[in-house]
């Protein structure tokens, strides 16, 4: 990777293919269009991308709001390409798998990635608790592979947990940071691990408050306003849930207890509940709490 074989170096805009389309694909496109980078975003359904193109217009707009003076809307949008053919993925620099938080699925998408795109390209995960060695397992190019979570919601997030594997080499890891720096966002580096560092312990503090509701032993705003007034966080642990996405939450907890054991990753029956009912957080109008009928306060992770 070196030369112009470094996927990760910022002197001139990138080819980034971007797969999946969701809440966290989307935003991962968005500002690495809005740096200057020519993107493509890549899923299975034109609905997907079609969902994406409006959030991310959306998020541009507003924004936009706000940074008067900056690169038209229009002419980021005309940097970001949305298709179904994963035949892009041979053009492509960088490519950041934003995939659902499912293993098979993921191990799956990884062995496509490795089959199609070319040995120089850098790979990135974004997952919330897969250890990132199990999926550049998969790969015959494991060294390139590198762990960027990004935060939900990602272009107000600038900071990205980069998760370095036993396999993960030093030139991988330079250039997917020198990309990140490229498109706005600093880096804090860990190691590899179920759950990182964000996950192992924001997993565990969600659990345990569903847990304390459950038991009565306060209510769900009570819970969140400890957090919020005596702790400082600008939301909950509930309320983050919400924002999250409780099905993202219960999947991520699945795979902290499948590779812990640790009891206390379980998902709690609470959990299940708004999972069964298709209460799943903001992005359905209700969790925790009724989006419908209650303001919108904060927006992090």
């Amino acid at each position: 990777m070196s030369g112009t074989e470094n996927p990760g170096g910022s002197a001139a805009p990138r080819t980034v293919a971007v797969v999946g389309a969701g809440v966290m694909g989307a935003g991962v496109a968005e500002v690495t269009a809005e740096a200057g980078h020519r993107v493509t975003l890549l899923d299975v359904g034109r609905p997907q991308l079609d969902r994406a193109r409006d959030t991310i217009r959306r998020g541009l707009l507003a924004r936009g709001l706000l940074r008067p003076g900056g690169t038209p809307v229009r002419e980021i949008l005309e940097r970001i390409s949305f298709t179904t053919d994963d035949g892009v993925l041979r053009e492509a620099d960088v490519v950041l798998e934003n995939a659902t938080e499912d293993l098979a699925v993921k191990r799956a998408v990884h062995r496509r990635i490795d089959e199609l795109s070319r040995p120089d390209a850098l790979v990135a995960v974004n997952t919330s608790a897969i250890p990132i060695a199990v999926l550049a397992k998969e790969t015959r190019h494991p060294d390139r592979v590198v762990g960027t979570h990004f935060m939900n919601p990602v272009p107000q997030k600038t900071v990205v947990e980069v998760i370095r594997s036993e396999l993960t080499s030093d030139e991988a890891l330079s250039a997917m940071l020198d990309f990140l720096r490229s498109i706005g966002r600093r880096a804090v580096v860990v190691g590899d691990a179920p759950g990182f560092v964000s996950n192992r312990i924001l997993m565990a503090v969600v659990n345990s408050a569903a847990r304390l509701a459950e038991e009565g032993v306060a209510s769900h705003a009570d819970i969140d306003e400890v957090f919020r007034s005596c702790f400082g966080h600008p939301m909950g642990p509930l309320e983050t849930a919400d924002l999250i996405g409780v099905d993202t939450v219960v999947r991520s907890l699945r795979v902290l207890h499948e590779f812990t054991g640790e009891a206390q990753y379980e998902p709690r029956p609470s959990l299940l509940k708004l999972l069964e009912s298709g209460r799943l957080g903001r992005k359905s109008g209700e969790g925790f709490y009724p989006y419908d009928a209650r303001s919108r306060k904060g927006d992090g992770k």
